[in-house]
């Protein structure tokens, strides 16, 4: 069973949304729980560790 998350702002639970991030002058879309009425999103620790560290590995190397 999934784990719920919980806004802590709105108390609602978040939804699966596919956002838009710009991360270092990248911009990629990714799905991640967000409230749908504040918007707020939680960052799963494999987006952080992976995507956004390979786009981070990216730029360094140029």
């Amino acid at each position: 069973m999934a784990k719920k998350l919980i806004c802590d702002k709105c108390k609602v639970e978040m939804e699966e949304i596919e956002v838009q991030f710009k991360y270092l002058s990248r911009s990629f879309r990714y799905k991640v729980p967000r409230c749908p009425e504040c918007g707020q999103v939680s960052l799963p620790e494999d987006l952080v560790d992976g995507k956004m560290a390979d786009v981070e590995a990216m730029i360094e190397e140029k």
